[in-house]
């Protein structure tokens, strides 16, 4: 298909056209099936056209199709907000907004955190992405290609090490950096937020330090600064439970929602304590868009299909799968690298043999997996990072059935 209306800013990871998906396979406008590990880049932890989502989205087109919430409300706006407060696992009361996309969610937390503190200084994590708006852009703790030639972008934001058994930084090394930070840039007294993801998405699924994040907790709360927690990626059972800030022993201020949250319908969401929600005066929230009927109907039906133990079932049966064959592909590979990740949010390092990030080994696996019938997704700094975002209701004999296709893979490399 000719793709000369399509900017060519857009990076395109597989050339090919895709036609239909059924759960974990897709194929083609040839015909040519795969069984797809990229998931619309975590969006679907529901597997492609999911049964109960497409009856929703049908039967919510017959009804009512679009209205912005800000100029009268709708019911599909109100059931999902409802029960999104009871998904989300906190103490506290929480209220929210809908939003088209994580990186609007993000924008908005922003805004958020800016109105309740009145300070406007961020700390974001280096290695971290929160979208590609020229707000969340500055978020991201990486440069290439996101920052390059967009100029000066809206802050002042700053940076610190990520800290995680999978990069190395410690806790007492991170709260070292944060100690500096303080002493040296930034006055802690105009600190409005900090943020991050539990486990980083584009980062190549590194997990946080849980003493980290502890600390920082009680750091913040001693000096009034929220805590942002970004589960675009990992929420909606990834990591095997409905959100993975839970492992870390804290709660956030300020919660972002979008990917798997309707089953492939655009959808996003900031949720978070009820007085900082109500923090901007009446108008400052809102959109055209956001909270569509249609896409609040699909989120309602993906809602009913998470409950915890199914989560858990998922999340572990895909978790026994990949380790099992990542240790033992660790055993004959030494291309292969560490295990990122948790729960069935997983990534697979490829090293040199000095242990440096190997970006043509994953180049190599990338086309070969394609070629064969299998897609996956690049992450971490340098690209060296498969990330693997089959859907949670893959079937195993599918599931199966991909490893077995990395590992032909694999073996033709070494």
């Amino acid at each position: 298909m000719n793709q000369e209306s399509i900017s060519q800013s857009i990076a395109i990871v597989h050339p090919i056209t895709l036609s239909h998906g059924r759960n974990a396979e897709v194929w083609d406008t040839d015909g040519k099936r795969y069984i797809d590990f990229v998931g619309g880049i975590g969006v679907l932890n529901l597997g492609h056209c999911n049964p109960a989502v497409v009856e929703a989205i049908q039967a919510q087109a017959t009804r009512l199709t679009h209205y912005a919430f800000n100029a009268a409300p709708h019911g599909p706006y109100l059931e999902l907000m409802e029960r999104l407060s009871a998904f989300v696992p906190v103490s506290y009361p929480v209220a929210g907004m809908l939003t088209n996309s994580g990186a609007e969610a993000a924008e908005n937390a922003l805004k958020v955190a800016r109105g309740a503190t009145g300070k406007r200084a961020i700390i974001a994590f280096d290695g971290g992405f929160h979208g590609r708006t020229l707000a969340t852009l500055n978020l991201n703790g990486k440069v290439a290609p996101y920052k390059q030639r967009v100029g000066e972008l809206p802050g002042p934001v700053y940076h610190l090490p990520y800290p995680s058994a999978d990069t190395g930084v410690t806790c007492e090394q991170a709260l070292k950096a944060m100690d500096r930070l303080f002493s040296v840039e930034l006055a802690v007294e105009d600190v409005a937020a900090f943020i991050f993801e539990p486990v980083q998405g584009e980062g190549g699924f590194l997990a946080l330090d849980p003493a980290f994040a502890q600390a920082l907790r009680r750091f913040c709360d001693e000096r009034g600064i929220l805590i942002i927690i970004d589960e675009i990626q990992s929420g909606f059972g990834r990591t095997g439970q409905r959100f993975a800030f839970p492992r870390l022993g804290i709660e956030p201020d300020l919660l972002l929602l979008a990917k798997s949250i309707a089953g492939g319908m655009p959808l996003g969401a900031v949720v978070g304590r009820q007085d900082l929600m109500a923090a901007l005066p009446k108008g400052g929230l809102g959109g055209t868009y956001s909270g569509n009927p249609i896409a609040c109907a699909a989120a309602l039906a993906s809602l009913a299909q998470m409950s915890d133990e199914n989560l858990a079932t998922w999340g572990e049966r895909q978790a026994q799968a990949i380790v099992s064959r990542v240790e033992r592909w660790k055993a004959q590979y030494p291309f292969i690298g560490r295990l990122t990740g948790v729960g069935a949010m997983r990534g697979i390092e490829f090293v040199n043999t000095d242990g440096s990030p190997a970006p043509a080994y994953l180049a190599k696996v990338l086309e070969a997996a394609r070629n064969k019938g299998l897609l996956l997704m690049p992450s971490g700094k340098a690209r060296h990072i498969i990330r693997l975002l089959a859907p949670l209701t893959i079937e195993a004999e599918v599931l199966e059935e991909g490893l077995d296709l990395l590992e032909q893979c694999l073996a033709a490399l070494n």
